[in-house]
């Protein structure tokens, strides 16, 4: 990912990211997803969500839909952060299967909370399902913003490695995962993940449902 700014995740970029996994899959290949030097992505592109209306509906749905396709892929997923991770990208991050950072004065957060938002019931899920029990609260209940370092403890990272590492360290570490039996990766992600992907699609219809009543509240406030 690489926008030139903070890779918003825009519906131009989600519907980049599910072409280039498209290829990867009809190729049957391990995953390697990243940002941009200092930036892994820094969630749904504002401009859109302040829009409101179906086409800021409609980037959430499909923000949350990748996520369940990177929980879901058949094959390795690996995470190259190269640094923030924030909101959505955040749940991004935590849909990969290994997740490498990089060292530095970067923050990994779901800032929802500290910006007047509710969490997403699909973003729960997600957290839930990679982070330590104990550090879950203090990321999606308190908007903890946590340092790559101390990212790996609460589940946000697997490891960290200094910046000029991390694209040789992924590509060293999704050459060791596509030597995996690929059958039995696939069978053995579906058993592990069937209940968090049943819980985050279940969480993305009451998020829609949500969202929906807002809007409809909001026009019956104009109507008014």
């Amino acid at each position: 990912m690489d926008d030139g700014k903070v890779n918003a995740l825009s519906p131009a970029m989600l519907s980049a990211l599910n072409e280039a996994l498209d290829r990867a899959a009809a190729a049957g290949a391990v995953v390697v997803l990243t940002g941009r030097s200092g930036i892994f992505s820094g969630g749904f592109d504002l401009t859109t969500l302040r829009s409101g209306g179906p086409g800021a509906a409609r980037m959430l749905e499909q923000g949350f839909l990748l996520a369940l396709r990177l929980l879901e892929y058949p094959a390795p997923v690996v995470i190259a952060c190269n640094g923030h991770a924030i909101a959505m990208g955040a749940f991004l991050l935590l849909s990969g299967d290994y997740l490498i950072g990089v060292d530095g004065p970067f923050r990994l957060m779901a800032n929802e909370v500290a910006i007047g938002l509710t969490m997403p019931f699909a973003a729960l899920e997600i957290c839930r399902q990679r982070l330590a029990p104990s550090y879950f609260v203090r990321v999606v209940g308190l908007a903890e913003a946590f340092s790559p370092a101390d990212g790996v403890a609460a589940g946000l990272l697997d490891r960290v490695v200094a910046e000029a590492d991390l694209l040789p360290t992924a590509a060293t570490v999704a050459a060791g995962l596509a030597r995996l039996d690929r059958s039995a990766h696939a069978a053995t992600k579906t058993r592990a993940r069937h209940a968090t992907v049943a819980a985050v699609r279940r969480g993305l219809e009451m998020d829609q449902k949500t969202f929906a009543d807002v809007a409809a509240a909001g026009r019956g406030d104009e109507e008014s």
